[in-house]
């Protein structure tokens, strides 16, 4: 996967406070304490679109910043090209959120909506959002409060290291997208309280796998937005690959040794891949009703 090297990236859509201190403090988000299997099952909760405030305290607008983080990075300055986004991990991200908006503002006009855009926080450590203070353990969320995506890049490490992922740029791309897919959900009133309802058919279930079909219309549509290259079966299958490797089911086996699909909140490995799937190769939205689906 590359992206169209003369592509003019818009990164006001991103906001990066990394290292910066913003949000720190506030009331905490109820997570365990010094890992072990505490922490991994919130991860699996919260993984690619958990909503921290079903979780813990918190209130109030996010804690953002203004572009810049110590050490100087400026990415407003830095990541301006899709030749920026080909080198760097942060203008990666850019780009991503740039493709992945303008698909979906396309497709809400198309249907006669308009399309609200949304930004993209990068932190690291801890952050206080409109959903409650959140750590970098959560992976990355979207809060429906405030309207924002956030997301630590050390999590794209951490597919790797923890969840045994193969990485790779749309693995990336993936998850992005599939936050945006919670964005889109929010906006069409497909994203309510009753998403905290656990089991391998319920409602938390049914709207992760949404947002996983809903990445998969994006990378459908991905080259047409004029951010990337036509994606190859090479990058389709790292998305893939990233869909399995946080699955419900091998999660759990792999940290608490057992299955447990009453307690699922996202999909087992397999369902996330076959929705991504879904998502790609029809590149409709009508397509992704698992709402409705009478099979997951």
């Amino acid at each position: 996967m590359a992206f169209d090297p003369n592509a003019r990236l818009d990164p006001s859509e991103v906001r990066d406070v990394r290292g910066s201190g913003f949000g720190i403090g506030g009331r905490g988000l109820a997570i365990g304490g010094g890992g072990g299997i505490g922490v991994v099952l919130l991860i699996v909760y919260l993984l690619l679109g958990g909503n921290p405030a079903i979780l813990g305290g918190g209130s109030g607008s996010p804690a953002v910043g203004t572009g810049t983080y110590e050490g100087g990075t400026n990415i407003s300055q830095q990541c301006v090209s899709g030749a920026d986004a080909n080198k760097r991990d942060d203008c990666r991200v850019v780009g991503y959120v740039d493709s992945v908006q303008k698909y979906w503002t396309s497709e809400f006009s198309q249907s006669g909506r308009q399309y609200q855009p949304a930004q993209t926080v990068l932190f690291t450590d801890q952050i206080d959002t409109g959903c409650g203070t959140a750590t970098t353990e959560v992976g990355p969320f979207y809060c429906p409060e405030d309207k924002y995506v956030y997301l630590d890049l050390g999590f794209f490490d951490e597919l790797k290291t923890k969840f045994g992922a193969q990485g790779g740029p749309l693995a990336e791309g993936y998850v992005v997208a599939h936050e945006y897919g919670h964005h889109v959900q929010d906006l069409m009133g497909n994203l309510s309280s009753s998403s905290s309802q656990q089991g391998a058919t319920g409602q938390s279930v049914r709207t992760e796998l949404q947002a996983d079909c809903y990445a998969g219309v994006w990378a459908n549509h991905a080259a047409s937005t004029g951010f990337l290259e036509p994606l190859t079966q090479t990058d389709i299958n790292q998305a893939l690959d990233a869909a399995a490797a946080v699955g419900d089911d091998r999660i759990q086996k792999e940290f608490q040794g057992r299955v447990t699909p009453e307690t699922w909140t996202h999909g087992s490995s397999a369902q996330r891949q076959r929705w991504f799937t879904t998502g790609y190769q029809t590149g409709d939205p009508s397509a992704c009703d698992t709402f409705h689906a009478a099979s997951l």
